[in-house]
């Protein structure tokens, strides 16, 4: 009995800890977004894309580790759990940016709103496309999972995540060009190098999610299509 209850409190502590890192990669990619870089992958293609993207893809790692440990239940909470967290981080930041900086702060007020007077439409198109792709990776995830009976993680891994990026990527650009927020001649571009960019990640986190899959269900002595 007591290794039970040992057991379902690791299972419940290792949820959190998922928990806490989905937030914070939401948060921060929302927070860094403004910043552009470029990548040069192998000679093959040039990436221009924000710097927001990169924890972003980690988003959707989780959850999907999330929704094969735990269900879909738990994966929708911490899903509704990111998007009260980034309002607040929103609130934060605007109360933040309404304050006047003294005349010897280090940061003065021109600086701060050049680095998050944006951060309000961002996030606004963040948090409208987060909860579309999101939803969209939970179920196409949770349909392959029932469809192939547990069997071929990496199937509904790149199906859900892949589908889900597109819908991220289109959504938050949409609305990032019909705020101002960036130039419409820019839409195409930055959506093929974005989306691009996510197949990629996704096809490369597949062995990670293998990995960590297999480990937490070993650990806890999961079968095919069990869940905590």
């Amino acid at each position: 009995m007591d290794g039970l209850k040992s057991k379902a409190t690791q299972a419940e502590r290792l949820y959190l800890i998922l928990a806490a890192l989905f937030i914070a990669s939401l948060v921060a990619g929302n927070l860094i977004f403004q910043k552009f870089f470029y990548w040069d992958f192998f000679g093959l293609h040039t990436f221009e894309i924000s710097v927001g993207i990169l924890p972003y893809p980690v988003t959707f790692l989780i959850t999907d580790i999330i929704s094969e440990i735990y269900g879909k239940k738990k994966a929708n909470q911490v899903v509704v759990s990111g998007l009260f967290a980034t309002i607040f981080v929103l609130g934060i930041i605007s109360i933040s940016n309404a304050v006047p900086a003294t005349n010897w702060s280090p940061v003065n007020d021109a600086t701060f709103n050049s680095v998050f007077g944006l951060t309000g439409v961002a996030v606004t198109a963040s948090m409208v496309a987060y909860l579309l792709a999101q939803l969209v990776d939970i179920r196409i995830y949770h349909f392959w999972k029932a469809l192939t009976k547990g069997k071929h993680l990496w199937l509904r891994n790149n199906a859900s995540t892949m589908t889900s990026q597109l819908v991220d990527t289109a959504s938050v650009l949409l609305l990032l060009c019909a705020f101002g927020a960036i130039d419409w001649n820019l839409f195409w571009p930055l959506l093929g190098s974005g989306f691009l960019f996510k197949v990629l990640v996704a096809a490369i986190d597949t062995p990670f999610l293998y990995l960590f899959v297999g480990i937490i269900k070993k650990y806890f002595g999961l079968g095919i299509n069990e869940e905590i």
